[in-house]
């Protein structure tokens, strides 16, 4: 296959090796350039330059030579940016912004309409004056394969390369002409017999499914540094807490509207991914359900609950529909913990598999109160909801008072792990 021709799921582990396809997302990803003419001196050619002077020394903490992200994740209910500047071994988030999306754009992780896209994306970076260059976009779908396998007796790259991909058709069953590929080797050893070893991390991806991604980017002006899996993304941002423990797996499952992302690490690398179709939406149809009325007119009634609370204490509701809405919001997340439980016991069945820990909960569903509690108590693990901001120092610009519950996998896609 020509690889000039391919595009590439890129820095899906934190870095670009030099001799990764990956890097060349960035040259597809763009129009030919054009030759810049010269234009006159603008009259307010004094304030541009007092602007991007403020600018400059708005990043100046971090340097000038500090890498700089935005992390964009592109929900079905919801547009969520965050620009992080890296330097130093350190992540400076200096900039979030949310916004509506209009149903059907994405469904299921599915981009079903291009030029819809393309222009709220367009309005989106306008109204946020968000950099359209070194753009980090996340996508989490079905249709995307991950896996980890050991490959032996394999010297030459050009058979590496040949081997995994071969490896790639039993990952997702697809021809690969049709398919985005990318792997990173996690370790490289001689075993006992002098025989080397080495275990890779494989991730391959319908190249429809990326394609359309782009395309939406592209025609929005939008210049992407990168694509990366949006469980990638919520382990970096949700990863290195205090709590984590030693010799158990690190588990992260980002609760969306329409889809769930679930993520295990083994403190080092992602071994795991699946994408679960449970979300937020699924509480708003239980409770429209019990209550006779439409989804979009249940979601403020979930919002206005909490599960730390007594039904009778939630004043929105009559008792006889407090107890409906709280029994269907628990019979959702039985739901909900069972494909949890399902997914972890797969991983579980992969030979250096690790326990499990703990679970935790990013996403807007996440912030409904005392829902860590009921899954755990379900599961049977400890349950709680991560700190978006647990990895990122927050800019002088960022209040701390604003939500950041649904900003984990954007702020996840703007860090960028030291080489």
């Amino acid at each position: 296959m020509d690889m000039k021709k391919e595009i590439k799921l890129s820095d899906l582990f934190g870095r670009k090796q030099k001799d990764d396809p990956a890097a060349e997302v960035a040259e597809v990803d763009v129009e030919p350039k054009k030759k810049a003419q010269k234009q006159p001196k603008a009259a307010n050619a004094g304030k541009v330059k007092r602007a991007r002077r403020t600018r400059q020394m708005q990043d100046a903490s971090l340097g000038r030579r500090g890498k700089k992200l935005v992390g964009l994740k592109i929900g079905a209910s919801k547009l969520a940016a965050a620009r992080v500047v890296n330097s130093g071994g350190v992540s400076e988030l200096v900039q979030v912004a949310q916004a509506e999306l209009a149903p059907g754009i994405v469904v299921g992780g599915e981009l079903r309409d291009p030029d819809a896209l393309a222009e709220a994306l367009k309005a989106f970076f306008k109204k946020h004056k968000l950099p359209r260059q070194g753009v980090r976009l996340g996508i989490a779908s079905n249709r995307i394969g991950v896996r980890t396998f050991d490959l032996s007796g394999v010297d030459d790259e050009k058979q590496l390369h040949n081997a995994v991909r071969f490896r790639a058709q039993e990952a997702l069953p697809i021809p690969l002409e049709e398919a985005v590929v990318d792997y990173h080797v996690l370790s490289d050893t001689v075993n006992a017999e002098g025989v080397r070893v080495r275990r890779v991390l494989l991730v391959v991806a319908y190249r429809e499914l990326v394609d359309r991604y782009v395309a939406a980017c592209r025609k929005a002006g939008i210049k992407l540094a990168g694509i990366d899996l949006e469980g990638f993304a919520a382990l970096r941002a949700l990863s290195g807490s205090d709590q984590a423990q030693a010799n158990a797996a690190l588990v992260v499952a980002s609760v969306g509207h329409d889809r769930s992302t679930l993520a295990v690490s083994n403190g080092s690398i992602c071994e795991f991914t699946r994408v679960i179709e449970w979300g937020g939406q699924n509480l708003n149809v239980a409770i429209a359900r019990v209550l006779d009325m439409t989804p979009s007119e249940a979601e403020p009634i979930k919002h206005s609950v909490s599960l730390l609370e007594p039904a009778e204490a939630w004043e929105a509701l009559t008792g006889d529909q407090a107890v409906k809405v709280r029994e269907a919001i628990q019979n959702e997340l039985q739901l909900f913990s069972r494909e949890l439980i399902s997914s972890l016991q797969f991983y579980q069945g992969q030979p250096g598999s690790l326990g499990i820990g703990e679970i935790v909960l990013s996403g807007g569903t996440a912030q409904l109160p005392g829902i860590d509690a009921e899954l755990g108590r379900m599961i049977g693990v400890q349950v709680r909801v991560g700190d978006p901001l647990g990895r990122v120092r927050r800019g002088k610009r960022i209040s701390a008072d604003q939500p950041f519950g649904s900003l984990a996998v954007a702020i996840g896609l703007g860090i960028e792990e030291a080489a």
